[in-house]
């Protein structure tokens, strides 16, 4: 059989797992990317895959929905989730890692591969390819959003996001700062900090009482926030799980304590007391040297941006190494051009992935360009795409992102979350009891649901292995 023309465009977490699965099943693949032509506002580095906001991929395990999600990229073999644990840093039970040695093993593993074609230019068009995969993510160029427009024959959607500020961690003062991770069953006091246990700790606080946490929601009101272009004053919105800071600080003076500043669990060891409010930080790379403000993603001037840092007990003398940024992103109305497969309704050879999709999270988006390389090379085989069920956490967000209802209705971006996922069904129960403990029992419902997803999936990708010999 005549080898199948594949494109992919966008370099990103969703494209890069995409060109990866693709070639692993021998299938020859031409990805495209603008880097090092071209960045983004957003953007630092010139390597693919790079991540821009929070360095977590969120929680692992099966008591989240999260964790879930990664346990089923696992069985099904992402290649990206493999690289992220093999850089993992210290976050608690959640999956953080070194962005500098992910995107660059990331980049290694995709130039180095024989039947992946990096092309490195922008693309304004989509080029001549039997299927094509956009998956250009929440930063897309104008023009390229121009011809997914027409393509569409509508108009785009946008969003706007945030980045953390990152704060060197040898400029904190941990005479005031501590280490602990939340409801941690030994405190450690900053000062007693050992090469040894630091790795155990996964979080340094920052503690703020009543009259310095005021003073700082003061100053983030009054801060000085960079304009939006006129095109994103027209449609900008914000998506709930990653407001800026200053937009939840307006929301109400005790917003912000019971956001990303909560205290509950954070005991001072030097009081023994629960602040007043705390600020978080999470080590950002594998050495432990740099660290990003949880929740603290803004658009507030450099300038304020600084000064606000410095307010911040513990980080008086803190050095900024890269400032919060604030930026447009975009996705298609995905219920109305999108099937469940991620391949276009109306242009079957054309996929998405990623952010585009409406998904939000890095696991989100390296789970969808997974599931499209696997339909692509089900297309290129001549087989049928493939959907997961909806009892698995990636197939009820495929289905969520494209379902029915949704058309003609506001459409906003979503993470993987239990309440997503096809409901208990009490005529799939022989107990009646187990069903009425599991509806009452959450921690106990969420575990069946669990087990049920990956029961589903590992009988999923016996069927994939059928549909795709080379696997």
């Amino acid at each position: 059989m005549t080898q199948k023309r594949l494109a992919i465009i966008g370099g990103g977490l969703a494209g890069s797992e995409a060109a990866l699965q693709l070639a692993g099943l021998g299938l020859q693949v031409d990805l495209y990317e603008m880097k090092p032509e071209k960045r983004s506002a957003a953007h630092h580095s010139d390597t693919l895959a790079e991540i821009v906001c929070s360095n977590s991929f969120g929680s692992q395990g099966e008591s989240t929905a999260s964790g879930l999600l990664k346990l089923e990229m696992e069985a099904l073999g992402s290649k990206l989730l493999e690289i992220a644990r093999q850089v993992a840093v210290p976050a608690g039970k959640a999956l953080a890692v070194d962005r500098e040695q992910f995107t660059a093993r990331v980049t290694e593993t995709v130039q180095n591969h024989p039947l992946i074609h990096l092309h490195c230019e922008e693309v304004t068009e989509l080029p001549e390819a039997d299927y094509i995969l956009i998956a250009t993510g929440p930063l897309t160029t104008p023009a390229l959003v121009e011809a997914i427009g027409r393509l569409l024959n509508r108009k785009q959607l946008y969003f706007f996001d945030a980045a953390s500020p990152i704060i060197a961690r040898d400029s904190i003062d941990f005479g005031i700062a501590y280490i602990s991770d939340r409801y941690a069953n030994e405190k450690t006091n900053a000062s007693d900090i050992t090469e040894t246990n630091a790795a155990e700790q996964s979080y340094i606080n920052c503690p703020l009482d009543k009259p310095q946490y005021e003073a700082l929601l003061t100053a983030l009101l009054a801060s000085e926030k960079t304009e939006l272009k006129d095109f994103e004053k027209e449609s900008a919105s914000y998506f709930e799980s990653c407001l800026p800071i200053e937009v939840i600080a307006s929301r109400g003076i005790d917003t912000l304590r019971y956001g990303p500043f909560k205290p509950v669990g954070l005991p001072d060891p030097k009081t023994g007391q629960i602040p007043h409010a705390v600020v978080q930080l999470r080590q950002d790379n594998a050495e432990g040297t740099l660290y990003n403000m949880v929740g603290c993603q803004t658009n507030i001037k450099w300038g304020d941006q600084k000064k606000i840092i410095q307010m911040i007990p513990g980080l008086t003398n803190a050095e900024v190494v890269r400032y919060g940024v604030m930026h447009r992103n975009t996705y298609i109305h995905s219920p109305e051009v999108l099937a469940p497969t991620l391949q276009l309704k109306q242009h079957p050879h054309i996929l998405f992935a990623g952010q585009l999709t409406g998904t939000e999270g890095y696991s989100e988006s390296i789970a969808t360009g997974l599931w499209a390389a696997l339909n692509m090379a089900r297309l290129a085989l001549g087989q049928t795409p493939g959907i997961p069920p909806k009892t698995t956490m990636l197939g009820a967000l495929l289905h969520y992102i494209t379902r029915a209802e949704a058309i003609g209705k506001d459409f906003q971006p979503i993470n993987s979350n239990w309440g997503i996922l096809e409901p208990l069904d009490i005529a799939s129960f022989t107990d009646v009891k187990t069903y009425k403990l599991l509806r009452r029992n959450k921690p106990q419902r969420n575990a069946y649901y669990a087990e049920r997803a990956l029961t589903v999936i590992k009988q999923y990708i016996f069927e994939t292995k059928e549909a795709i010999p080379l696997l």
